[in-house]
């Protein structure tokens, strides 16, 4: 699956199918999974559908036994040692934003010859 190229909604479409299909392994039906968490079998075929709320979708995957895989889903990172050091023992609290604000100027003035 080559995420870059599908919309939100599609990787939330595919989450919803991969989560179904752990359930079925499990052999268990909708309505029990719905009441597990405390959802309506509609608002769990919502879910599964792309359209659940990610604590939902945290529920679901408790009850499924596969809260491991969100671990793999957003891996904890740490800073380098370098920038640690550079911080002097300081949690980081903001990001400067600076470097993504001139990347967005810089592709607006490129893609600006391209109106019509």
């Amino acid at each position: 699956m080559i995420v870059e190229s599908m919309s939100n909604q599609s990787i939330s479409a595919e989450i919803g199918r991969r989560i179904e299909q752990l359930r079925l392994e499990q052999n268990l039906t909708q309505q029990q999974v719905a009441d597990e968490i405390g959802l309506s079998r509609v608002s769990y075929r919502n879910l599964v559908g792309g359209g659940g709320k990610f604590e939902n979708i945290i529920a679901v995957l408790r009850v499924l036994g596969k809260l491991d895989l969100i671990e793999q889903f957003v891996p904890e990172t740490t800073f380098s040692p370098m920038e640690q050091l550079k911080l002097k023992g300081k949690q980081r609290q903001r990001a400067s934003g600076d470097h993504i604000s001139k990347q967005v100027l810089n592709n607006k003035e490129q893609n600006k010859d391209l109106d019509w």
